[in-house]
């Protein structure tokens, strides 16, 4: 069968498929470890499916409004309001089947063939692939395991053109776990705004796991509202993955053409779920906090672990709940006439040898690098980081 070119253009998402991989070897009775997929391991929160329950006794079974229902948007607003400082009104606010979709509908509304697209690289695996479908340039911006992965105005500003319409960052950042600073912010911020015609993508949707303190949305700082799009969701912080809810707020001209591109391709999204994560956005955030303290742990954990395997270089993650070591020590080392000479083949001998699933680098733009996911548990993970000690050991 002839497929477009579009297909054909596309990469398969990394980690889909890694996770995938897992899967197929726990099947054939394998004992695999899956340090691959971003997923919570925690249940949504119970009180978050009793309002769902709810909803659906109360007939939210119908079509909702392609931008959401009203008791979601207000319930958004609210929360930007009150712990973001930015007032995004409900008509600046669009409800998606996940912030995957919020990202696809601002692409797709904003881009063309000539423009060029900065990605924060590290990124996460689907910007890239995103931002292809619409025609425009990426151009990856990278920041270095010295720098935190943290991108800076120094590293920034060669990149800038008139040609610029779109920055891409995540804070807290998937896959480095890094989170960027008040300070850090304000210095993009104050380097952007000679820009004006550029937006900035800010994937917020690791807010609430952060070890930090205080989430701060670059969209805060005076002027940077009007180039912003804050793009945020449901899934990690809440653990709800399985109900597909994200959201953006964003300038009300762009977000009625992202409702518009939504209303051709998904419609809203599902009604139950809208009033649930109304719900757990009008509630406390008791169950947040008790994952992050978890996920801080864990992340104590894993990199007390990593730190004690020669040849593995670790940064020291602030939030999220992903590791992003570094591992190109170790290409050009063999085992059994196998030869690492990238992430790529890392991630699968360590698979084949280790029975833990990880993420290469190369598809978050950083061969170097391998990416873990410490949302499993703490046996899980010393198990996991001691498989694949031994493993490495293997290589000369």
């Amino acid at each position: 069968m002839k497929l477009s070119k579009l297909v054909d253009q596309m990469s398969e998402s990394a980690t889909l498929r890694m996770a995938q991989l897992a899967r197929d070897l726990k099947e054939k009775g394998e004992d695999i470890i899956s340090l691959s997929l971003g997923e919570p391991d925690f249940d949504t929160p119970i009180r978050i499916k009793e309002a769902a329950t709810q909803a659906l006794a109360d007939g939210y079974t119908k079509y909702s409004p392609v931008p959401g229902l009203p008791e979601i948007k207000k319930a958004i607003s609210d929360k930007f309001k009150r712990e973001n400082k930015l007032d995004y009104a409900p008509d600046e606010i669009v409800v998606s089947n996940g912030a995957k979709q919020s990202i696809a509908n601002l692409c797709l509304a904003l881009l063309n063939p000539e423009d060029e697209v900065i990605l924060f690289t590290p990124y996460w695996v689907s910007y890239n692939d995103i931002v292809g479908l619409t025609g425009a340039k990426v151009i990856p911006v990278k920041a270095g395991i010295e720098d935190d992965f943290k991108v800076n105005p120094d590293i920034l500003k060669p990149h800038l053109s008139d040609r610029t319409r779109m920055i891409i960052f995540s804070s807290p950042c998937n896959p480095t776990g890094s989170v960027y600073k008040k300070e850090e912010l304000e210095a993009l911020a104050n380097c952007i705004q000679k820009y004006p015609e550029v937006m900035v993508l800010a994937d917020e949707i690791y807010e609430y796991i952060n070890f930090v303190g205080e989430h701060v949305s670059i969209a805060q700082f005076p002027g940077m509202k009007k180039q912003t799009a804050t793009i945020n969701g449901f899934s990690k912080g809440f653990a709800m993955t399985g109900w597909r809810l994200g959201y953006m707020g964003a300038p009300k001209a762009l977000a009625q053409a992202c409702a518009k591109i939504q209303g051709q391709f998904t419609s809203g999204a599902a009604s139950f779920s809208q009033m649930a994560g109304a719900y757990a956005l009008n509630t406390a955030l008791d169950e947040p906090a008790m994952m992050c303290q978890a996920f801080e742990k864990r992340r104590d954990l894993i990199v007390s672990l990593l730190s004690e395997i020669p040849g593995v270089e670790a940064n020291h993650p602030e939030g999220a709940f992903y590791i992003f070591p570094k591992i190109s020590s170790f290409y050009g080392k063999q085992y059994e006439g196998t030869t690492i000479k990238n992430s790529e083949d890392l991630a699968t001998f360590l698979l084949e040898y280790a029975h833990v699933a990880t993420v290469a680098g190369s598809a978050f733009g950083e061969d170097n690098c391998i990416r873990l996911s410490y949302a499993a548990s703490e046996e899980e993970i010393k198990t996991a980081i001691n498989r694949i000690r031994k493993a490495l050991e293997k290589l000369t």
